[in-house]
């Protein structure tokens, strides 16, 4: 098998895996909790939205979805909605953590704060958007984003022993996939071969990480290998309803393939785009085109494409600045149910954001980020 292909291979086995354990965790956090009131918010727009980029930072759909009900139900602001979009990367935060922990950390910070700024401007400035209400029409993912049709533990409530003496084809599956990602992590299977993308990291950096990092990849891997054995007995301990229902038809079939094929494409193409097309030189040649194209793209509202700019950026390809654009416009799906409630409200939102992106993106370059 090709050097390169077999990387790629390896890469988005290690991602998918890592962005998977994320995903889970955060079901599992987000059933076993329940669902707080925030009609109280009405009162004040600044609090409505902070909430709203508290939310949208949070990794996945969750936060998005729960921030455009509650702007549809009109106890959110339009500055809210604008800065939860802002602030939110969706499932492209799970591939961040996975690919560039300390990078995703900075520009996590550096979205709450630019999302908090410009939903104060929205608000005080921009004409009041109506938000729509049609209570039929939309709901929030009850499933994904309520406990209120599980008692708060109930989840929780099994014997491991009674779980794995009938143990479901699901529960099976998920808990033989975790062993393998724990065991392929710990033998040291997934880590880079450290050659072209190691190699165009340090080129863009100026120099080579320290051995002792505890973002490097081990450290990172390792840290996962932990978080993995926590799901692991996570899913032991969980009833059957939640394993079919949350983390086999809501995580994993919808996610994995997805993902997985996603990650493959983007490093394959990129992988030998650097070696056999020169790309790092036409970039480097063309940074205000890949910062518009980078906000272009992520007019787009659905998890994938933006994952080019993230490999790009995890490569040395493209400077911070275009990852910023980028994450900026971007929310992954979680603003796509605003386009079914409310398209004027979804394209006047975006078109903030898109301005937004492209000032950010061209200072930041002015800047040498």
């Amino acid at each position: 098998m090709s050097p390169i292909i077999l990387s790629a291979l390896k890469n988005s086995i290690l991602i998918t895996g890592l962005v998977m354990i994320m995903m889970l965790l955060i079901e599992y956090i987000n059933i076993h909790t329940s669902g707080n009131s925030f009609r109280k918010l009405k009162d004040s727009s600044i609090k409505q939205i902070f909430i709203a980029t508290l939310l949208g930072i949070i990794p996945g759909c969750v936060g998005g979805f729960a921030v455009v009900s509650l702007y549809t139900h009109r106890i959110l602001s339009f500055g809210a909605l604008v800065a939860m979009m802002i602030a939110t990367t969706g499932d492209e935060a799970f591939f961040m953590l996975a690919l560039i922990p300390k990078t995703a950390i900075i520009l996590f910070i550096a979205l709450f704060a630019t999302a908090i700024i410009v939903g104060i401007v929205v608000d005080k400035f921009v004409k009041k958007e109506v938000a729509p209400f049609n209570s039929n029409h939309y709901q929030v993912h009850a499933d994904c984003c309520s406990s209120h049709n599980h008692k708060k533990n109930s989840i929780f409530h099994n014997k491991i022993g009674s779980n794995l003496k009938n143990i479901s084809k699901e529960r099976a599956l998920i808990i033989l996939g975790i062993l393998l990602f724990i065991a392929a992590i710990v033998m040291g299977l997934l880590e880079h071969d450290h050659t072209i993308q190691e190699q165009a990291l340090h080129t863009h950096q100026g120099h080579s990480h320290a051995t002792f990092d505890v973002f490097s990849e081990r450290w990172v891997n390792l840290f996962f290998a932990g978080l993995s054995v926590v799901i692991l007995l996570l899913t032991l301990k969980s009833n059957d309803h939640f394993i079919k229902e949350h983390l086999w038809n809501h995580v994993i079939r919808k996610h994995l393939k997805s993902i997985f094929l996603w990650t493959f494409g983007v490093l394959l193409v990129i992988n030998f785009g650097m070696q056999f097309l020169h790309l790092e030189e036409w970039i480097a040649q063309n940074m205000y085109v890949m910062i518009l194209l980078a906000v272009l793209v992520g007019l787009i509202p659905e998890s994938g494409p933006h994952m080019v700019f993230i490999t790009l950026f995890s490569t040395g390809i493209i400077p911070f600045s275009v990852l910023f654009a980028s994450s900026i416009v971007q929310d992954g799906h979680a603003a796509l149910p605003l386009l079914a409630e409310s398209k004027r409200s979804f394209f006047k939102a975006k078109a903030i954001n898109m301005a937004v992106g492209l000032i950010m993106g061209v200072t930041l370059h002015l800047f040498g980020l």
